[in-house]
């Protein structure tokens, strides 16, 4: 499958301008996720999106074809994404998949609890510093494996393991707290 990956950047490279809306197609949906999940703004995420994928192919040549595409690609995205953060200082992330809350019978009020402790969950996951809040959104909400962080985040996975479990400690510390004082 990375084969293909490199065949598709090498026919970019020669010129085929077609080849890289095959690269579009192919990982659209992972960049917008990930913008997504950093931005936490419907509205700007194609606009991001789109200066992601001129980054992309502006640095194709640059492309080191022994990582896969895909973890370059979201690298790129990733980079871009804190850029815009650090400008607008933008605080606010969601990590719904962190909350936990199950139920066999979704009722209106569960939805609301849900959907409650979700915010809640979001809002403190904001006031993390960035070296803890990324890894969580890319290990918990984007699905990269330890491996890829690595490369994302140019960082050795001793640091990218510490960072994740600080990271969910403070969270859970944070939380439980609340829960003592009844807020949550």
């Amino acid at each position: 499958m990375e084969t293909l990956d490199i065949v598709i950047v090498k026919r970019c490279l020669a010129g085929d301008k077609e080849a890289f809306s095959e690269l579009i197609t192919k990982y659209k949906r992972l960049i917008y996720n990930v913008i997504y999940n950093m931005i936490n703004n419907k509205e700007e995420v194609n606009d991001i999106a789109q200066e992601v994928f001129i980054r992309i192919y502006r640095a194709l040549d640059k492309y080191d074809p022994q990582y896969k595409f895909s973890t370059w690609s979201v690298k790129i995205a990733t980079n871009y994404c804190l850029d815009v953060i650090r400008k607008k200082k933008v605080d606010t992330m969601p990590i719904d998949e962190a909350v936990g809350v199950s139920s066999d019978i979704d009722t209106p009020e569960s939805s609301y609890l849900k959907r409650e402790q979700s915010d809640r969950v979001n809002y403190e996951l904001s006031k993390l510093p960035e070296k803890y809040r990324v890894p969580l959104i890319l290990y918990h909400k984007n699905g990269l494996s330890y491996e890829e962080m690595t490369k994302v985040l140019n960082e050795p996975m001793t640091i990218i393991k510490n960072r994740l479990f600080r990271a969910r400690q403070m969270l859970k510390e944070k939380l439980s707290a609340e829960r003592k004082e009844g807020i949550l």
